[in-house]
């Protein structure tokens, strides 16, 4: 897998986290260039919650993808045929994804993941965003 090709949980595509790298890994798996490790949570997770945000089906999001729509189309059909979130809605969406595993419910999974990645010394690493980024090689 190129991991330059997916991107970090904090890309922001309409001002929404996440939304991009959910993109980007629906775009690998069709291309079967997605690693193993991530075919398994596709559409779950942190998917799974962008796509409860915006209120639209996976599998029609999968489709709109695979049929060529560019990030920003993709996010329009969201809104178009799902959620349009308020300004307000965005930034208590962003904060929170952003912060995850920091002082949350997430907080003893973060812990775990980071100990099974061989990661436990590191005190810098404080959200699910921070591992992802940690774990595919870009902090």
């Amino acid at each position: 897998m190129d991991l330059a090709k997916l991107r970090s949980p904090h890309v922001k595509t309409g001002g929404i986290v996440h939304f991009a790298r959910m993109l980007d890994k629906i775009r690998l798996h069709s291309e079967r260039q997605l690693h193993e490790d991530y075919v398994a949570n596709l559409g779950e997770g942190f998917d799974l919650r962008c796509i409860n945000f915006l209120q639209v089906s996976y599998e029609a999001l999968v489709a709109l993808t695979h049929a060529g729509a560019s990030d920003e189309e993709a996010l329009g059909w969201c809104f178009a045929h799902g959620h349009r979130p308020s300004e307000e809605e965005i930034e208590v969406w962003n904060e929170f994804m952003r912060k995850r595993g920091w002082n949350d419910a997430g907080s003893e999974r973060l812990t775990l993941r980071l100990a099974e990645a061989g990661h436990q010394n590191r005190t810098d690493i404080h959200t699910f965003f921070d591992f992802i980024d940690l774990d595919e090689g870009r902090i």
